[in-house]
């Protein structure tokens, strides 16, 4: 496996599989937000499996499927397979750290989120993780912020940490549709572009996403494109297991 998709098997620990699953229902809306009151993922666990493809600089593209497990705001865990029942890479994610045990390239990763920033020029967090896969603005919305209603948009521009979040929020689903973040050192920066929308318990999930990453490495700058499509999101209230260890 490519070291240069290492950081971004890690922005998307978050994208996964089945070709057997059940048919994506889209969400339809009922309604226009008419205040800023963006619609925020609730479950306590959650289970997802999703389609990818990881097309990096360099030409090389990897097709596969990742299943994500979750307990909100404490962690995320992952594998990543391409296929033929093999486990290529597991991860979690928590509060304090990103680890990544990667059995094909055995390039894995124990940083604290500040140690990844100063390696990579992302700056990362738990839950930029959850609202980056539940498309949902990536803070909560305060007096600092810059908010205005530009046609059937809110266009949102938060400032945190020295990194700049411009959101656009759709306001017949009351999710995100466009993400973009750059560094103020311009170290780094994200897109994120949610197409459509799927019904999940009357509740609007993404179903179709884009995310195109620009990462620092010693090699100098990478830039990678990852394209995904859930096809399974299962919020749960029972107790899920995430084993991992090196």
């Amino acid at each position: 496996m490519s070291k240069f998709l290492t950081p971004l098997l890690l922005i998307v620990s978050v994208i996964f599989l089945n070709s057997c699953a059940k048919k994506t229902v889209l969400f339809e809306s009922d309604g226009k937000m008419e205040d800023f009151s963006p619609v925020y993922a609730d479950f306590d666990f959650i289970s997802a499996k999703a389609k990818i493809v990881i097309e990096e600089e360099s030409g090389k593209i990897t097709r596969g499927t990742m299943n994500l497990r979750a307990k909100k705001d404490s962690v995320l865990w992952f594998t990543i397979s391409p296929g033929m029942g093999m486990e290529a890479v597991r991860g979690l994610i928590t509060q304090e750290k990103i680890q990544i045990k990667d059995r094909l390239g055995k390039e894995d990763v124990n940083l604290t989120f500040a140690e990844f920033e100063n390696y990579y020029g992302l700056k990362l967090s738990l839950d930029l993780f959850q609202n980056l896969l539940w498309a949902n603005p990536p803070y909560v919305f305060d007096y600092s912020d810059r908010l205005v209603r530009v046609g059937k948009a809110y266009e949102l521009t938060q400032v945190r940490e020295r990194v700049r979040y411009f959101s656009k929020v759709d306001v017949n689903y009351a999710k995100v549709s466009e993400l973009v973040s750059n560094s103020l050192d311009d170290r780094g920066s994200l897109l994120a572009s949610f197409a459509t929308y799927q019904d999940i318990n009357g509740k609007p999930f993404p179903a179709d996403v884009l995310y195109k990453l620009a990462y620092k490495l010693p090699e100098g700058t990478q830039n990678t494109i990852i394209n995904l499509e859930w096809v399974n999101i299962d919020p749960q209230s029972s107790p899920l297991s995430f084993p991992f260890r090196f």
